[in-house]
């Protein structure tokens, strides 16, 4: 089956588009970010650009699954973009665990080797989403948790003169 095949089984558009629902799996992640990346690549992003958006998005969307439906397997994530004058905005509503006492982690990763030596795999997620999404926003209403954020692309980071910098509180 093609990326694009299961793409189609797995994903639902909802809401005013582009908005997708699919379910809390590493695989409908994987072809909601073709899905999403074919459309922005349609709305000419340039390779890079690209990059870093499936990149914020992959760890954001696996962050949902791997922490907030932990020993789950009834979770849905619902995701809207909308790509204008600052960049890329995005939404994503979940209805997992809430964040730890209710707010994002302060990333706390004072070396690549320390970092190492206390955490076999990984840890890097909210450091590089700190690194590269702008005016990161996280809060609970209700039962649902819904992160907003901004990746500077496009003629924004043109504007700019550059790649977006930090948005989270990173010591």
């Amino acid at each position: 089956m093609t990326g694009q095949e299961a793409a189609d089984k797995t994903l639902a558009i909802r809401g005013a588009p582009p908005a997708l629902v699919l379910p809390a799996d590493s695989f409908a992640v994987r072809a909601a970010l073709e899905v999403v990346i074919r459309q922005l690549t349609e709305l000419g992003l340039e390779v890079e650009e690209l990059g870093t958006v499936e990149l914020v998005l992959a760890e954001v969307m696996n962050n949902v699954i791997e922490h907030a439906y932990r020993g789950r397997d009834d979770g849905e994530l619902q995701l809207w973009w909308t790509l204008g004058r600052g960049g890329l905005h995005v939404r994503l509503a979940d209805t997992g665990a809430a964040m730890p006492d209710g707010r994002l982690p302060v990333v706390d990763v004072p070396s690549a080797e320390a970092h190492a030596a206390t955490v076999p795999e990984g840890g890097f997620g909210w450091f590089l989403i700190g690194g590269l999404a702008r005016n990161v926003v996280y809060r609970r209403e209700g039962g649902t948790n819904v992160l907003t954020f901004r990746v500077v692309v496009g003629d924004a980071q043109r504007d700019s003169g550059g790649p977006c910098g930090s948005a989270l509180r990173v010591r």
